[in-house]
């Protein structure tokens, strides 16, 4: 029931901050105003917000620790019973798809509350400070999905740029099409960013099993060419101690 009342009292908060600053400006609106509309006292808005800045992306502070929660709940020491054994790529729980989940949590909560994620949008494009502050924002999602791959990934892979260009690419992708959302609410861009990111994910998936072949020697180059009476001739070149798939997959991709 905490949660909840919590929850209930920063939508308050940034529904009345956002309709007063949309009714009356930013500059002319003052924090006695915004405390008195959210029903709180100014002492408990600034223990709660600190800034006027802040109250206007309240929610995201609770949607932030939201993310945070539900990826710490499929890293491999939380699915382990306490004798964590060597982190591995396991499709079954793909951190990689658990970023992706987690953004798609945040676009459906800005969609969800559309009158509030429209109003914020409107005030953005005429308030420098809070475009600043969107920016800070944005920057804590992409921080809390690198510091999840870099502590998820297989070993090999935690101390690369990988992650960090995967969070980024995630939510570059979920903000340029929630801005075209913005721009057209009656749209149903779900589908649109669904793909976006099963695109990056095929990108890098098919990047860390590319560097664990090398990782493990079995890197391998396969040529073709011509045989008598015309045909194809595969040629592999194969590290020692490669994998069978690994030949299997040279060969599939010199044919193809």
């Amino acid at each position: 029931m905490t949660a909840v009342r919590t929850s209930n009292t920063h939508a308050q908060a940034v529904d009345a901050a956002i309709e007063l600053f949309s009714r009356q400006g930013y500059e002319q609106t003052t924090v006695e105003e915004i405390a008195d509309a959210a029903q709180v006292s100014r002492a408990t808005f600034f223990r709660r917000y600190r800034s006027k800045e802040d109250v206007v992306f309240a929610d995201h502070e609770l949607l932030l620790e939201e993310v945070v929660v539900m990826l710490a709940a499929t890293r491999p020491d939380a699915l382990d019973d306490g004798d964590l054994p060597e982190r591995s790529w396991d499709p079954a729980v793909d951190p990689y798809l658990e970023v992706c989940r987690a953004a798609r949590l945040v676009f459906d909560h800005h969609v969800g509350q559309r009158e509030t994620s429209l109003a914020r949008h409107h005030l953005l494009q005429i308030v420098p400070a809070l475009r600043d502050r969107e920016l800070v924002t944005t920057h804590r999602y992409e921080r809390a999905f690198t510091k999840y791959l870099r502590d998820t990934l297989p070993a090999d892979r935690s101390s690369t740029v990988q992650s960090i260009a995967f969070s980024a690419g995630v939510v570059a992708v979920h903000n340029a099409i929630l801005r075209r959302w913005l721009r057209n609410p009656e749209l149903d861009l779900v589908p649109d960013l669904e793909e976006a990111f099963a695109e990056l994910r095929r990108g890098a998936t098919a990047d860390l099993v590319r560097r664990r072949e090398l990782a493990s020697g079995a890197a391998s180059l396969a040529t073709t060419t011509a045989g008598a009476n015309g045909a194809r001739v595969v040629v592999a070149y194969l590290e020692p101690g490669a994998e069978p798939e690994a030949v299997a997959r040279a060969v599939r991709d010199a044919l193809g």
